[in-house]
């Protein structure tokens, strides 16, 4: 998934040859080469993602400067996040990699620790989703929306047969479509409550700056500047829901107008679409 990036600027391979010295292993080569199976692990995607959303970022400023200049605000989705983070002066490529690489390092041991899952479905509304997880949540078990990601498209987060009986009964109220993620647990539920202290003793180690543009928290879905405000809500979005449609509708009120997709595929473009379609959001790499 790297592959375009590196090709397209010099910078962008900087960036991996940077990040292999953070992590002790050639990031580039297994973005490219795999195995598929460490790839996917939440240990190694996650700094593998952080890391090519910057080094598109690099082929956007290598391609349209002024874009890059006169960018007034970020937003990410998740681990995204930190790679806006970045971008806005928050924190150093260094240490932001430092950080996504115990965040997945813990959040994968969370993950190993309880069957869980994710589940996307499709074609309801939000408050037929939390009716849906509360018929489907047995006594004790986890269930809860993790991912409001645009109208139509909610992504549920627990224990895995809660979230199998979850997609039967969307299917029953009339989802389109349910779909299992291809995640490694519950994440953005309280099942990743054991992941907090190790993130938050990463952060801790982590000088933050005040954004040197607006950044939209997932936690909130609005923007904050403190740096230790914005290093408690990165500690709780581990395990609080998503609010990406919200972050983009907080965005487009705030009148931006033109978006882009810095990353691997085309998955914010598509969500775009269904939350505003008058609005252009372009991607780097096509």
């Amino acid at each position: 998934m790297a592959g375009p990036f590196v090709e397209a600027a010099p910078r962008a391979a900087e960036l991996f040859a940077r990040a292999s010295e953070v992590l002790g292993y050639d990031l580039l080569a297994v973005c490219q080469q795999g195995p598929a199976e460490r790839l996917d692990s939440t240990e190694v995607s996650q700094p593998a993602l952080f890391v090519c959303s910057l080094a598109a970022v690099e082929v956007l400023r290598q391609n349209e400067p002024d874009v890059v200049l006169s960018c007034q605000a970020a937003a990410g989705l998740s681990l995204g996040e930190y790679s806006a983070m970045v971008f806005a002066g928050v924190m150093s490529f260094e240490d932001g990699l430092r950080v996504v690489q115990e965040r997945g390092r813990a959040m994968q041991a969370a993950a190993d620790a309880n069957p869980s899952g994710m589940v996307s479905i499709l074609g309801l509304e939000r408050q037929q989703v939390e009716e849906i997880c509360d018929q489907a949540r047995d006594a004790g078990q986890v269930l809860e929306v993790a991912n409001l990601l645009c109208p139509g498209n909610i992504a549920i987060s627990g224990h895995t047969d809660a979230c199998e009986r979850a997609a039967q009964l969307a299917t029953q109220a009339g989802a389109m479509k349910t779909v299992p993620l291809a995640v490694a647990g519950a994440f953005h539920t309280a099942l990743m409550s054991s992941a907090v202290e190790r993130l938050a003793a990463a952060l801790a180690e982590v000088q933050l700056a005040r954004p040197e543009i607006v950044v939209v928290s997932n936690v909130d879905a609005q923007p904050h500047v403190e740096p230790e405000e914005i290093r408690q809500l990165l500690i709780q979005q581990v395990c609080s829901r998503v609010r990406w449609e919200d972050s983009v509708r907080y965005l487009i009120g705030q009148g931006f107008d033109t978006f882009y997709e810095v990353g691997p595929g085309r998955v914010l473009r598509g969500l775009m679409k269904r939350t505003e379609r008058k609005v252009p959001c372009r991607g780097v790499v096509d």
